[in-house]
């Protein structure tokens, strides 16, 4: 969130009356932004006092002390939205964006302020929001530039073109030396505020370039603006250009500035539109576009989500003091018009937080959700997980938790496995050697932390309650998690019969008994039989695990456990032996 550093004085002034620090921490609580720092106790001499404000990344209106102030005398209305007009409404002006744009920045938009009256603080301010909007919306001026010129010093029609970059030759702004693009370049290379820019265009074998009707130079974008229409004080006809790889921000961008300080301008909020004639996509257009954009809001649906009975005369209300005009259509419908300032409204759900804002966050009253459906509760399967976990405690085994990635030797070649291409997610582009596949099994994570940890007292007794991903393409993700349950005991010797202990008791707190004869015990429980062919286990040390649901339900099969060979630990490092015990806990379901 940006925090941007207003005058005290001035905005108390544009505010109407004077606040303590407290009153205005609250005033900007109530309106969602917050009073970060005052500077007051802080100042020296005839320096003035700052409040620093933390504002909202999407609200590019509250970027400078203008868009500040009149966002809050309207939320505490002091002051209505401002009626942004064109005069003259058929534009005078013309800027055409030659095809040669295509290829490295083909978007521009323009606007004119005429009768502007700047001072110091107000043109700080003008060039504050500039810098600003570069930083955030804009991206570090790779989506947008802006340029502003003094008018009176060029000549219209403009003309914005891509030429070669000892083609274009003008004298920078602040500067007195003669350059053509390439040497700009090498003069601004260790320029420390200017070629942090250098790289959006430098390689390209065409500049960006915007000339007048006497093909004098106004600015190069994204990088510097002609010393030739250089703004200062007198200035009082302001000539500003956006150009950008993005045009949805190239509008954006126009919208903000121009809403901004035609506050200044002779005849408030009065913008000259400039004709943009496209040759490249032939989209002309007229810039800016002031008009409002229209949504449609549900009362029943704000209402509801704010525990309000509220009529639509109602939100309509709190709507007005966040720069909203709405109007009912009916008892059921709003029509919202949202004004160029409010680029952050993109969906209902914004207008009902900016209706909450104007009723007041302190002020709503705290209701129980009328659904069951709203009230959170735990998954199933995590219940499972969670009767696991404390059975596991129980029996003296410590939890881990595992990265769910790993390399793919671990997950195959260190368990003495072949990866057949079936199992495995494999990531396409993995950072690390460390982080190739999506684990199939718990077994790696966990002998990965015992190896990190083999210098701890024996034996080491550790268990994983975690996400395995297995493969599935008929599916339309083509793959899927599996909630695995797995412990392993490490020690002077391996252990099997406390890993088989550990399995009982596991299977005891499901409520599942051991059957001697599964063939001939027709009913819930579980077994082992031997398993010849797992190669993780030392021969005749494996097992598989089996399960049976009910008496009617088929015969699962849910995990293994065993002796892990000693290739298998030398793998993973570790100089003891080792049982492990891994099943699926979803069966318990």
């Amino acid at each position: 969130m940006p925090t941007i550093p207003v005058d005290k004085a001035d905005l108390y002034q544009l505010l109407g009356r004077e606040y303590t620090t407290q009153e205005f921490d609250e005033l900007c609580f109530d309106f969602g932004i917050e009073l970060d720092e005052d500077t007051t106790d802080e100042c020296v001499g005839d320096e003035r006092p700052q409040l620093k404000i933390e504002i909202p990344a999407n609200r590019y209106d509250m970027l400078c002390i203008e868009g500040i102030a009149q966002a809050l005398n309207e939320f505490l209305g002091r002051s209505a939205s401002p009626n942004f007009t064109l005069n003259p409404q058929v534009p005078l002006v013309k800027m055409t964006i030659d095809k040669s744009t295509e290829q490295i920045r083909p978007y521009a938009a323009a606007a004119i302020l005429r009768g502007v009256e700047f001072d110091d603080r107000k043109y700080a301010s003008f060039i504050a929001l500039q810098d600003k909007l570069h930083t955030n919306l804009c991206r570090n001026r790779t989506l947008v530039a802006i340029g502003t010129h003094d008018y009176d010093t060029l000549t219209p029609p403009f003309t914005y073109e891509a030429l070669p970059p000892q083609d274009i030759k003008f004298i920078p702004l602040n500067q007195t030396q003669l350059m053509d693009g390439a040497e700009l370049m090498d003069f601004y290379d260790k320029d420390k505020n200017l070629g942090k820019y250098l790289h959006i265009i430098r390689d390209s074998p065409v500049y960006p370039v915007i000339f007048d009707a006497r093909r004098t130079v106004c600015s190069l974008p994204p990088i510097i603006n002609s010393n030739h229409s250089k703004i200062t004080l007198n200035t009082k006809n302001i000539f500003i250009e956006v150009t950008g790889t993005d045009k949805t921000k190239t509008d954006l961008v126009i919208n903000q500035m121009v809403a901004m300080f035609s506050a200044y301008s002779k005849t408030k909020f009065e913008v000259e539109p400039v004709q943009i004639v496209s040759k490249h996509n032939g989209q002309d257009r007229v810039s800016p576009n002031i008009a409002p954009k229209k949504f449609e809001a549900e009362i029943d649906y704000i209402n509801s989500c704010l525990g309000l009975n509220y009529s639509g005369e109602e939100i309509a209300k709190l709507l007005t003091r966040m720069s909203l005009k709405a109007t009912p259509r009916d008892a059921k419908i709003l029509d919202v018009e949202v004004p160029i300032t409010r680029s952050d409204i993109l969906h209902q759900c914004d207008i009902m937080e900016d209706a909450a804002i104007g009723y007041g966050f302190n002020n709503l009253k705290k209701t129980k959700a009328q659904s069951d459906s709203l009230v959170a509760a735990p998954l199933p399967i995590n219940k499972v997980g969670d009767i696991l976990r404390i059975a596991s405690a129980q029996a003296g085994y410590l939890e881990v938790l595992p990265l769910t990635l790993c390399s793919h030797d671990e997950n195959f070649k260190f368990l003495r496995q072949k990866d057949d291409g079936t199992q495995a997610v494999s990531l396409a582009n993995p950072k690390t050697i460390e982080y190739q596949v999506v684990r199939t099994t718990l077994v790696p994570g966990i002998l990965k932390t015992i190896k990190e940890n083999r210098k701890h007292s024996l034996p080491i007794k550790v268990f994983e309650c975690g996400d395995i991903v297995l493969k599935n393409l008929d599916l339309e993700r083509r793959a899927f998690n599996r909630r695995n349950w797995c412990a392993i005991y490490a020690g002077k010797t391996s252990g099997f019969e406390f890993v088989q202990g550990l399995l009982g008791k596991i299977m005891q707190t499901m409520r599942t008994p051991w059957l001697e004869d599964p063939k001939n015990m027709n009913k819930r429980g579980y077994w082992i039989e031997e398993d010849k062919d797992n190669a993780t286990f030392f021969p005749g040390r494996g097992a598989k695990v089996f399960f049976r649901a009910s008496e009617d339900a088929e015969v699962q099969h849910i995990g293994a456990i065993g002796v892990l060979h000693p290739e298998v630990m030398s793998s993973f490092e570790i100089p003891y032996a080792a049982s492990s015990v891994e099943i699926n806990a979803e069966v318990f379901l």
